[in-house]
């Protein structure tokens, strides 16, 4: 995708968000998102074939971001992390959203938000997948691991949200400590839950 390119599809998401903060999703159409994007129609579909196509290109640019920012950070070594990271996976994520890169917080409150939440959800079920893949701890081996990711990813969420609704006043660490000792007695490997690197 060239400059001129992607600075249209900037354009056409930066318009869409604007329009969420003010209305549910439901009730916005393609032509607002046309006309408060100032582009063309036959641009606007060159990009996304419908206002369906653009949220979910919005929501896996979003989520696909801050979770692969995530993951990718040099001293993050899987559920455990080693003894000299300070910081879990989800701690990194956590950080990420206080950042609120491109109001991605506004988004998970807003009207539409249950849309959002399902995509950050299922974001983060493939982030908890990853992270469990290598590990084999749980306190009941008859949990399945699905039931596990689902567990730990709408805890995740709403923790988010409650967050969120008390305006941020925990910073990640505290966020990622209270998470750790909610989740932790999942595992089986004995590790004290403050000691845990998720």
């Amino acid at each position: 995708m060239d400059r001129r390119q992607q600075k249209t599809r900037d354009a056409i998401f930066s318009a869409f968000r604007s329009l969420l903060s003010e209305k549910p999703y439901s009730k916005i159409t393609v032509q607002e998102i046309i006309d408060a994007a100032n582009v063309g129609r036959t641009t606007f579909y060159a990009h996304f074939q419908t206002k369906d196509d653009l949220l979910k290109e919005l929501c896996e640019e979003l989520f696909g971001h801050i979770i692969g920012s995530a993951i990718d950070c040099p001293h993050t070594h899987g559920l455990y992390s080693d003894e000299t990271a300070p910081e879990s996976v989800f701690c990194h994520l956590l950080q990420h959203l206080q950042q609120n890169h491109q109001n991605i917080l506004g988004l998970l409150s807003c009207e539409s938000s249950e849309i959002f939440l399902r995509y950050f959800k299922d974001s983060l079920n493939g982030l908890v997948e990853s992270q469990l893949a290598s590990h084999n701890k749980l306190t009941d081996a008859h949990i399945p691991q699905d039931f596990l990711i689902n567990h730990i990813s709408s805890s995740f969420v709403e923790m988010v949200l409650w967050w969120v609704k008390g305006h941020r006043k925990q910073t990640p660490a505290e966020l990622d400590r209270y998470f750790r000792a909610v989740i932790g007695p999942l595992f089986s490997d004995g590790t004290n839950v403050s000691s845990i690197k998720i």
